[in-house]
Parts: C-alpha cells; structure tokens; sequence
C-alpha cells in the first residue's frame, strides 16, 4: 500500500516480512544500504511487536513522507486495554517516542506517516498507556 496522497511510482517500498515490518518512503535520496532488519535493541516493556531497525535512515535526504506499518500481538495488550491503544514508538536519546498512529483492527497493524524521518531508527509496536517513559503517548 503506497502512502495516500503520492504516486506510487515515487514511493520506495521496503517490508521485513518476518517481522511485520513495512517502510514505504518518499524522499530525494534514499541510499542503498536503506532497509529493515531485526533489531537487537531493548524493546518498551509495553511492547506488542520486536523491534526493528531502519538501516542507514539517517542517510535519508529530501524527506517528503514516511509510512512505517507494523503488525502486532493483540494478546499482550494488557488486561482491560482499548485494542485502539496501540502505537508506533521510536527509540530516541531520551527513550522510546510514540508517534501518532493509526490502528487497523482487522489486520492487527498500527501505522505512522509522518513528513520527515523518524527521530530515531529502532521502531516497534507499542501499548498506548498515556506514560511518555514506556512508548505510550500522551495526547
């Protein structure tokens, strides 16, 4: 699925099947080291998903959009949570970042677009529990 409001001819499409992973981007220069993989990092206590890394984002230019989809674990929701409380959170400097997202349902994904690169390079599928500290979002 291209990002909405883009030719898909100028969206570069890169997916981490075994991780439930999809990056689709629309930028200047995307090099050809870009890709996923499984990351190594941490994950949020709060996390639905394993983490994965984007590979050489920080060697993206001209950044237009970015949509980041991922699946995740319904059944690790915590007892009692909204199944909408999913996130996709970014691991920065100062701890995982959730970002706005979207939640389908159906498919079980949660996904972000956002206009410029994300603010860190390990992403994951996270519980929405209001506590910036855990990859919940406060809105």
């Amino acid at each position: 699925m291209a990002i909405p409001g883009y030719d898909s001819n100028n969206v570069a499409e890169y997916t981490l099947e075994s991780a439930g992973a999809r990056v689709d981007l629309v930028a200047g220069v995307v090099p050809d080291a870009f890709g996923l993989e499984k990351s190594v990092s941490e994950p949020p206590r709060d996390s639905l998903a394993d983490p994965v890394d984007l590979v050489a984002c920080e060697d993206l230019k001209a950044v237009e959009a970015v949509r980041i989809a991922l699946v995740y674990d319904p059944s690790k929701l915590p007892p009692g949570a909204s199944p909408t409380d999913v996130t996709v959170s970014v691991e920065t400097d100062e701890g995982w970042e959730p970002i706005h997202s979207t939640v389908d349902l159906e498919e079980t994904t949660v996904t972000a677009v956002l206009n410029d690169r994300p603010p860190g390079s390990t992403i994951v599928a996270a519980h929405d529990d209001g506590d910036d500290e855990t990859g919940g979002a406060s809105e």
